[in-house]
């Protein structure tokens, strides 16, 4: 598969996903986090989806579209392992983490911090959605819509 199509597949997956737990799965109280803002996409797409809900980002360094650049109250720009430390406990109803950068070796150091940083951020009950998969006792795997291959996408759903 060439590296296009497996990007349009990623983000088929990525929206088909997003789109379910929007549309079909209850979500508790609380806000959205946006774990890698990059050029806003995802960002803007959760906005039209969750109208209302807090939206706070996160990434590494500013480089979404004005169109799709949060309040700066609502954007958080610095390493996202320590950045995120401050908002641990929020009690998020979603949080959409989509770091991965296609390399093993450098997804490895991400996994070092990104499933317990997702389980401090959810609240009981919070659904997580991410590129790569979060190996924590804390997270419940869920199936995947229909028609995303597996290891594509991943969906959990925080024990209570």
């Amino acid at each position: 598969m060439s590296r296009l199509d497996s990007f349009i597949r990623r983000l088929v997956a990525q929206r088909e996903i997003l789109d379910m737990i929007c549309r079909d799965m209850p979500l508790p109280d609380g806000v959205v986090i946006e774990l890698g803002l990059g050029n806003g996409r995802t960002y803007d797409h959760l906005r039209e989806r969750l109208p209302g809900r807090r939206i706070i980002a996160f990434d590494r360094a500013l480089g979404a579209h004005k169109a799709s650049t949060p309040e700066p109250e609502n954007l958080v720009i610095g390493e996202i392992d320590a950045t995120a430390k401050a908002f641990f406990g929020i009690g998020a109803a979603l949080v959409h983490a989509d770091i991965g950068s296609g390399y093993d070796d450098l997804d490895l150091v991400n996994l070092a911090w990104l499933p317990e940083v997702t389980v401090e951020l959810l609240g009981p009950g919070g659904i997580a959605a991410s590129g790569v998969r979060l190996k924590h006792p804390s997270l419940e795997p869920l199936p995947l819509p229909a028609g995303i291959a597996e290891d594509r996408y991943f969906i959990y759903r925080k024990r209570q």
